[in-house]
């Protein structure tokens, strides 16, 4: 097999840091849902040398993503677990920071809520969670590129596709996740901050 590559990821990674390293400045342990390619997952845990960035996706993603950490020698970045979001617990009980690169528009709704729901139990009180892709706000598209990127999406599943900051938002509500900051990032992405308010 060989490892996993993201243009993508590579465009994005150091915009998303420029983010990132200030809302995760005082957090030991984040946990990446979704690690995808792993190739944030290098670059974070090596630019953050202060905390221990723990990666974790479905099952058939981790030999690649296990391929990529195979040639990290420091001791700040964990293998990957499992991760079905919709499971009732997830392996992971507490960590003070979760980060999520375009997850949303591929789960399912329901997949997205019961994300937003583990999020809401394995974050710290007063710690954040960052997810970046590209949303609709107000149900309206920030560039036509993001509408064409919503129709593939859905005719490749109708249950995927760009998700409304509005029912993000109401998600996190429900979870004790109050909202912090929108960052616009290149290619029409942008990054969503919520921080836990509620005790743990």
């Amino acid at each position: 097999m060989k490892k996993p590559f993201s243009q993508a990821c590579e465009n994005n990674k150091r915009p998303i840091l420029d983010v990132i390293s200030k809302h995760f400045e005082n957090s030991e342990l984040i946990l990446e849902i979704g690690s995808g390619s792993a190739q944030h997952s290098l670059y974070f845990a090596e630019k953050l040398k202060q905390l221990y960035w723990q990666t974790s996706d479905q099952e058939e993603n981790l030999e690649g993503i296990n391929l990529q950490l195979n040639e990290y020698r420091k001791y700040n970045l964990g293998r990957p677990f499992s991760l079905d979001v919709t499971q009732n617990k997830w392996e992971i009980e507490h960590c003070d920071g979760v980060f999520s690169a375009n997850t949303t528009h591929i789960m399912t709704w329901s997949m997205v809520e019961k994300m937003f729901e583990g999020v809401g139990h394995v974050l710290l009180p007063k710690k954040e969670f960052c997810l970046y892709g590209p949303f609709k706000f107000n149900g309206e598209y920030s560039a036509d590129s993001n509408k064409a990127f919503d129709e593939m999406l859905h005719e490749r599943n109708p249950n995927s596709g760009l998700r409304n900051f509005e029912d993000l938002q109401k998600l996190a509500e429900s979870q004790g996740l109050s909202f912090v900051k929108k960052y616009d990032l290149p290619a029409n992405n942008n990054i969503l901050v919520w921080q836990q308010t509620k005790d743990s």
